[in-house]
């Protein structure tokens, strides 16, 4: 991962005139050289490559990864939208029925067949945007059954192939209509995560990171703190929701308990701000939330130069629905005050730290998945200037060196 002045720098390769650069995957889907085109042709001439991407003219960028997303879940909510437009807040909009509670209960009436249905669709979007590493959490479930259910769909979803999925048990979303905060903390404690260390042990489920809502009205610091360190105890990366709405403390919590990454961070202090850049806890960034709920925007610019590795994600959701990282990026630049490399920074190496997977993914280098973006533009830059252009300015997205989409098909 990067940090601090660290992130504005990316390496770049420019091809002349007369001399351009190869990038040769071998058929395990893994970067074995990058070099110019003479020293390949002269290395491999013994060599046939059964398929070659001509990029002539193009840009190529390392995969992207989303670092924050829900994209399991059934019933829009639209109507919540133009509700937040007429001036109705996130907590006036959850209190009268609608928020997390209305996706809920739709998500818990829906099929595991029809949620993976959904999910797949999701997932082929993503990819036409760029998108070839994704975290994926549960949390539309909020009782062992549902929650379940939810982390077979993400599942289901890493064995389909064409993008990486990290997946994050989210049980501690919300508290459930029925119970009080103190009792779903003891329910995820003593039933969700005995469950899920079950299936990790028994069927073979793979799970990631865990996360919670620490949050004024939904779980606060210390049950926050006991959920994650429980997480963790089973062997999994935390990775959580903190200081969006009020200044908890979160930051802080979760440098001093070792947690990989902190999503949102809207409300972070001074003195969290500092406690992230100590532990080099990486903070997921997400901008299509400040902006569609009217949000105070994260401090970003005082992260950056505190230290604090800055990650990008889409937070795609029912509340938040946008699937498209080249978005992310072009707000996060425009709202954020981020520069173009910075943004990429985050989009690509950081976020694949934020998830455990920077030695795999993130960058093109020798040893690591082919997980490629190829812009239609000599300059790289295209993919975030082009405001909601990106099925014009991508032209092909290669994951484990296999082309899984192009802008001809």
């Amino acid at each position: 991962m990067l940090y601090g002045i660290d992130m504005n720098r990316v390496a770049v390769l420019e091809s002349s005139t007369s001399q351009g650069f190869s990038i040769v995957v071998d058929n395990d889907g893994i970067i074995v050289d990058v070099d110019t085109d003479d020293i390949i042709m002269k290395k491999y001439r013994e060599k046939t490559f059964q398929n070659v991407i001509e990029a002539t003219g193009k840009s190529v960028i390392p995969g992207l990864v989303d670092g924050h997303t829900h994209p399991v879940w059934a019933g829009d909510r639209v109507h919540e939208f133009e509700m937040k437009l007429a001036g109705a807040t996130y907590m006036e909009v959850h209190d009268a029925g609608g928020g997390i509670h209305f996706t809920v209960n739709h998500t818990c009436e829906a099929t595991e067949d029809k949620l993976h249905t959904l999910f797949q669709s999701r997932l082929k979007a993503m990819v036409r945007a760029g998108t070839t590493l994704v975290e994926c959490k549960s949390g539309y479930g909020l009782d062992t059954e549902n929650e379940m259910k939810m982390l077979r769909v993400i599942d289901r979803g890493k064995k389909l192939g064409g993008i990486d999925i990290s997946c994050t048990y989210c049980g501690a979303h919300a508290i459930p209509k029925n119970k009080t905060a103190s009792e779903a903390t003891k329910d995820v404690l003593e039933n969700q995560i005995p469950a899920i260390k079950s299936q990790i042990d028994d069927q073979n489920m793979s799970v990631d990171n865990i996360d919670v809502f620490c949050e004024k009205g939904v779980f606060n610091v210390q049950q926050s703190r006991d959920i994650l360190n429980a997480g963790k105890q089973i062997g999994l990366n935390i990775n959580f929701h903190g200081d969006e709405l009020n200044p908890l403390g979160s930051a802080e919590m979760g440098a001093e308990i070792g947690a990989t990454a902190i999503s949102h961070l809207e409300e972070i202090t001074d003195n969290g701000i500092l406690a992230m850049a100590r532990s080099k806890t990486i903070a997921v960034i997400l901008p299509t939330t400040a902006y569609i709920l009217r949000l105070k925007p994260p401090p970003v610019r005082q992260m950056i130069d505190a230290g604090v590795p800055v990650a990008l994600g889409s937070d795609f959701n029912p509340n938040a629905y946008c699937l498209s990282m080249p978005t992310v990026m072009h707000l996060a630049c425009v709202n954020l005050r981020m520069s173009m490399s910075e943004a990429l920074c985050a989009a690509t190496i950081n976020s694949a730290a934020s998830l455990g997977r920077s030695d795999t993914h993130g960058s093109i280098e020798k040893g690591k998945l082919a997980n490629l973006v190829i812009v239609d533009s000599p300059k790289w830059q295209h993919i975030i200037y082009e405001l909601g252009c990106h099925s014009e300015i991508i032209s092909y997205v290669i994951w484990h060196g296999e082309i899984v989409h192009s802008k001809r098909t």
